[in-house]
Order: C-alpha cells, then sequence, then structure tokens
C-alpha cells in the first residue's frame, strides 16, 4: 500500500513496484486505515509520505502502535525532511529519501524491509505460544538468562500458576472451553506483565511461569485468575494454584531450579482447598535437597544392592492351624550415610519423576531370583506378589518382561503374582483390562490391593481381570474401634466371595484381628501378626517352620 497524495509520487511508486508487487495507492490515511481493517493481511508493506497535510502522517503511525493488526505491516516513510526522529520514535521501520532516488534503490529497500519483516514474525511465531501469546517455554529462559546480568539490583520471585484438574475442562465442556481459559489467562498475565516488571510463558499444557519484581502477597493475582476460571467452568474442584519462591538466589543457582522449587511449593498443596497459594520455604528447600540426592543416589542403589527387596508372610488361615501361603515383594532402601529411607519417602518421587519403572523392575528380577534360590535351597515353593505401579501399566513390553523374568529362573507363573492396586483400575480401565487379560491367559495371578479406596463401581469389578482381593490394611486396623470400617471389611469379603476368588486382609496384627477375620470368612491375612516385612535369610524361618509341620 502506497499513502501518497502527490500524483507524480504516485505514479513512480507504481511503475517501481507493479512487476515484483500487487499495489494498491490511496491518497490519505483515513481510506488507508479503512482497507487495511478491512484486509490486513493483504498487505506487507505500506509506504507512507511523511509530509501528508494536517499531520496524519504521525497520527497514522500512533494508530498503528495501538492496533495490533497493524503492527505485522512494516512502514517506511517517505520524507524530504532531514529530522526523522520523530517517526523513528513511533516505529517507522525505514526510509526513503525525496527527491526520489534510482528504481533499483526504491525496489531493494521494501524488498530489504519485507523480507526482515517476515523474518521477524517467523521468530515470533516460534517464541510466542499460539494460545496464550506468552513466551514459550524455551524462549522464556533464554530471555531470562539474557537479562539476568542487567537485573541483578532488584529482588525478584519465580511465580508458578497451575490449573488443577485442568483436564476435566476439556472433558466436560470440549477443548475449546479449555483453550478460551488458557487464552484469557495469557491475556491478563500480559497485562500485568508490566505492573510486576515481569516476563511469562506457558510452561506445559495448563502451567505458566512468572518472573517478575518481588511481591509480599500473590493471592490478588490468583483470585483474578480464579475469577477467569469460574467465569467458564461451574465444576468445584478445578482451581488455579500457584506456588512462589521469594528472593530468587541469582548467579548461584540456574533458572530451571527457581521454576522447580516454586513448581514444589505449588505441589504442595495439591487437593488442599483451604489454601491457593503456597511459598517454597526452608523446610521445602530440606525436603527438594532430600529429593535430588535420592532421584541422584537411586542409580548406585541399585548397582550395589542398597535398594533391598523384604518379604512378608502371608497365611491362609481358613482350617486347625495358619499356614505359609505366600508372600510380598516389598522394597527397602538401606542407605549408606541416610540409613534407612522410608518407602513413603521415595515411591512417590519415583512415580512422579517415572524412576519408578526402572525400581518395579528391579524388585520383579531380584522377587524371581529369590523364589528360585528357596526352591532350589528347601525344595519348596513360595509364591511371591510384587507390585506393578500404574507407571508400568502403560509399558507396551511389560507382559514380555514379566515373561522373560519366569524364563531367566525357570518358574511357573503360578509362582509369581501381580499386585495392582485399586485407584490403577479406576483410572485406566479399559487399557488395564486389556494388558491383565493377555497376561492372565499366559497363567499369571492377578491381585487387586488396597481394595476399598479406589473407588472402583461394583459394575466395573464384574468386568475386570482379578484373581484376589486384598482389603486395604486401614480398614483391617480400626474395624475393631469403628463398626462401619467392620462392616466395610465385611462387605469387601462378600464381594470376594461373590467373584469367587479368595480375599487377603494385610495390616493384621493382632490375634482378635485375626479370630474375626477368620469368622467373617477372610482366606489369607498379612501383617506384624505374624511377621513384618524382613530380609529373605531371616524369612527362611518360616519355610522351614512349615515344612516342619508337614511331617507332623
Amino acid at each position: 500500500m502506497v499513502i501518497e497524495d502527490n500524483p507524480d509520487c504516485q505514479e513512480t511508486f507504481q511503475n517501481v513496484l507493479e512487476e515484483s508487487y500487487n499495489i494498491t495507492v490511496v491518497g490519505n490515511t483515513q481510506e488507508a486505515l479503512l482497507l487495511l481493517m478491512d484486509a490486513p493481511t493483504t498487505y506487507t508493506l505500506i509506504l507512507l509520505e511523511q509530509d501528508l497535510p494536517d499531520d496524519t502522517c504521525i497520527e497514522f503511525l500512533k494508530q498503528r502502535n495501538a492496533q495490533s493488526f497493524l503492527q505485522n505491516i512494516p512502514v517506511i516513510v517517505i520524507t524530504g525532511e532531514n529530522d526523522e526522529n520523530r517517526c523513528y520514535k513511533l516505529g517507522a521501520d525505514e526510509f526513503i529519501r525525496k527527491p526520489l532516488s534510482s528504481p533499483d534503490i526504491i525496489l531493494a529497500r521494501c524488498e530489504r524491509t519485507i523480507a526482515l519483516y517476515e523474518s521477524k514474525n517467523l521468530v515470533q511465531q516460534t517464541e510466542r505460544d499460539k494460545l496464550s501469546g506468552l513466551y514459550t517455554i524455551d524462549y522464556f529462559f533464554e530471555y531470562l538468562k539474557q537479562i539476568l546480568p542487567l537485573d541483578m539490583g532488584s529482588d525478584r520471585d519465580a511465580v508458578v500458576i497451575d490449573i488443577e484438574h485442568f483436564r476435566l475442562i476439556n472433558e466436560i465442556y470440549g477443548r475449546g472451553t479449555g483453550d478460551l481459559v488458557l487464552a484469557e489467562i495469557g491475556v491478563y498475565l500480559q497485562q500485568v506483565l508490566t505492573t510486576l516488571n515481569a516476563i511469562a510463558c506457558r510452561a506445559s499444557a495448563d502451567v505458566f511461569y512468572v518472573y517478575c519484581i518481588h511481591q509480599d502477597d500473590y493471592q490478588e493475582l490468583q483470585t483474578a485468575l480464579q475469577t477467569i476460571l469460574t467465569h467458564y467452568i461451574k465444576v468445584s474442584n478445578i482451581r488455579v494454584r500457584v506456588g512462589v519462591w521469594h528472593y530468587v538466589e541469582r548467579g548461584m543457582i540456574d533458572p530451571e531450579t527457581w521454576f522447580d522449587r516454586a513448581k514444589s511449593a505449588c505441589d504442595r498443596i495439591s487437593g488442599n482447598f483451604t489454601i491457593s497459594v503456597s511459598t517454597y520455604n526452608s523446610g521445602l528447600h530440606s525436603k527438594h535437597l532430600r529429593e535430588e540426592r535420592l532421584i541422584r543416589d537411586v542409580y548406585e542403589a541399585i548397582e550395589r544392592k542398597n535398594l533391598r527387596v523384604y518379604y512378608q508372610p502371608k497365611y491362609a488361615i481358613q482350617g486347625d492351624k495358619p499356614h505359609l501361603r505366600s508372600a510380598e515383594a516389598l522394597i527397602r532402601w538401606i542407605h549408606p550415610t541416610l540409613g534407612f529411607i522410608n518407602p513413603g519417602d521415595f515411591i512417590p518421587l519415583f512415580e512422579s519423576n517415572g524412576l519408578i519403572q526402572m525400581v518395579d523392575y528391579y524388585v520383579w528380577k531380584e522377587a524371581a531370583a529369590q523364589i528360585r534360590r528357596w526352591k532350589d535351597e528347601y525344595d519348596f515353593t513360595v509364591p511371591v506378589s510384587v507390585n506393578v505401579s500404574r507407571i508400568d501399566i502403560y509399558d507396551p513390553d511389560l507382559e514380555n518382561k514379566f515373561c522373560n523374568i519366569l524364563k531367566e529362573n525357570n518358574l511357573s507363573p503360578s509362582e509369581y503374582m501381580i499386585e495392582i492396586t485399586e485407584s490403577a483400575y479406576a483410572e485406566n480401565a479399559q487399557g488395564l483390562i486389556e494388558v491383565l487379560d493377555s497376561m492372565r491367559k499366559k497363567g499369571f495371578k492377578i491381585e487387586m490391593d488396597d481394595f476399598g479406596t479406589g473407588y472402583s463401581s461394583l459394575g466395573m469389578l464384574t468386568e475386570i481381570p482379578i484373581d484376589i482381593l486384598k482389603i486395604d490394611m486401614s480398614f483391617v486396623r480400626s474395624m475393631e474401634k469403628h463398626e462401619k470400617n467392620k462392616r466395610m471389611v465385611e462387605l469387601i469379603i462378600d464381594i470376594a466371595k461373590f467373584l469367587k476368588v479368595p480375599c487377603v486382609a494385610e495390616g493384621v496384627e493382632t490375634e482378635s484381628q485375626l479370630r474375626a477375620l477368620r469368622r467373617m470368612g477372610c482366606d489369607v491375612i498379612q501383617g506384624y501378626f505374624f511377621s513384618k516385612p524382613v530380609a529373605p535369610e531371616d524369612f527362611a524361618k518360616f519355610i522351614e517352620k512349615e515344612k516342619s509341620l508337614w511331617t507332623k
């Protein structure tokens, strides 16, 4: 588009440019704006006469700065004046001086300006997230590292914003609504970036990072974002969580770690709807450092067998005397410097970062090898159940791994049982059914662990492949104190009978619990009443005692 009121200049530009471009010539900025608003993407360059009546050149440049649809079109100002500062300050990209120079120079300057803008737009497309308009995470961290040397004088915070249960928005309202929510949050964050002296990015599907000047309180930010969310969403458990690391340590810790720490603060309040803003503190810092060490040390722990597999016996209790039925393999970590590490400290951690697959595979192999050793030494088979995490279920090679482990140790599937929590069934029922159906056809026994805590439906129970039902220990331990829990235990035992599968109760600690479970019809129990989980060498006494009963 050529905005020029001089007919001779109009003709010159048409003659020079018409072989390479489609030319629109207008005599004033008002007409130009109407055409541009109607079809802004039609134009790749604007040639603007500076000496238009009533200073309309300057007004046009101001309009361009205010209208986002005009900002992607470069402007070359046609000037006969030496003072170009005002136009530069208002965003002019290039100048062509009067009297108009040779056609080749005019054409080259237009081509160069268009090429530069096309390159700039390409960069912007890759540096900006399309939905939110914020930086992508890679550009965010790159820009952050560039500005750090210039930004050492002010206190700064790392802020993580997470939409809890965001996937429900897509599932209930549709992906279009989910995208609209993300876009609105992006718009709001862009509006407050100047106030917060900040930069921001969309870090992942529903997570945003903000690096900003220190604020004492981020509740106002959380409230504003929650308002955006509730405008579109009426489900109460979908909410905005904010995690903050105040006063980031610049120069000593990389920016990625700042936001890892803010994210850990954000994750700490997941499911806690009484708190919406959480701060990374010394307690979280110590926990974070310990977790980093556990992640770093787990490889060596496996190599040196500091991760040890212990075994807790399971006893069949229907009959005159309890007898050894099987065992459960349970992981224990004896760290060379930290000592005994509670499984509750590392199993959830490894589940969150995927390392649980490596740990589980190690346990599976150790357990199979131990079954083989007991068979060889005592001529006695102790079937062992091993835990399969919900992450393992997504491993396409899961079945082959188990088959190869059995083959390596010359075991049959009946000697090796698979424990999967009820919550895993509830989360991924169809996928799990397909995997476990295939494994059962090969002879593996499937045990549903922690039954009563995972909210699976009774209808689902008739479809899912299980061979053993295991009552969660929380019901067993309190069944003598609370009538509701006792009734729950009785109900689960009745369900097992209906499904025609054995029922196992875990967490049995007293003889009165054992007697009560026997009366209810429970088949098998495990717990401290018989033994805590023990090392393989200590488990041998249970085998020896069981064999001695056979000879009597």
